[in-house]
């Protein structure tokens, strides 16, 4: 006598159809977008900042920079790259980076290159290490699998 009505189960069948419609559409959609970001990434220039420019204040980016002048902050990039009358003040975290200038503060990179006009006084935690005849280093070095994160020894213990 008394059963479920057939709009019910119908409205449940036509939601569950749409789900499967859609998520996949929001997938792919959320895939291009991604791709779409990575590439424009992958083929903007590095940025410059030329020798007459001081910057007093933190830089992040996903890309790569190229520094001629003085900066005053901690450095965020992909590639980082020290000119020979730079002069940067702050904490480095990047995944290469190449000195042919001065640098003061702590280094964390997974690749680092000091050329033989590099002026060094801080701390490197690095993956791979390359110190070319004539670089000046003044410091601790230490070789790390992930030296892009910060650890720190509390109790005696390794924390992250």
């Amino acid at each position: 006598m008394f059963s479920k009505s057939k709009s019910a189960n119908s409205k449940k069948d036509s939601e569950h159809s749409l789900n499967e419609i859609i998520e996949p559409k929001i997938k792919e959609v959320s895939e291009n977008i991604e791709q779409n970001i990575i590439k424009r990434n992958e083929n903007s220039p590095p940025s410059l900042l030329s020798t007459d420019l001081l910057i007093k204040g933190n830089l992040t980016t996903n890309g790569d920079i190229q520094i001629e002048g003085e900066v005053e902050g901690n450095i965020k990039a992909n590639l980082l790259t020290i000119g020979k009358e730079a002069k940067i003040k702050g904490e480095l975290n990047t995944d290469e980076l190449i000195i042919n200038g001065h640098v003061s503060g702590t280094i964390r990179a997974k690749k680092v290159t000091l050329t033989s006009s590099a002026k060094v006084e801080g701390d490197i935690i690095h993956q791979t290490l390359a110190i070319e005849t004539g670089a000046h280093f003044e410091g601790s070095i230490e070789k790390s699998d992930n030296p892009l994160v910060k650890s720190e020894i509390k109790n005696n213990k390794l924390v992250n």
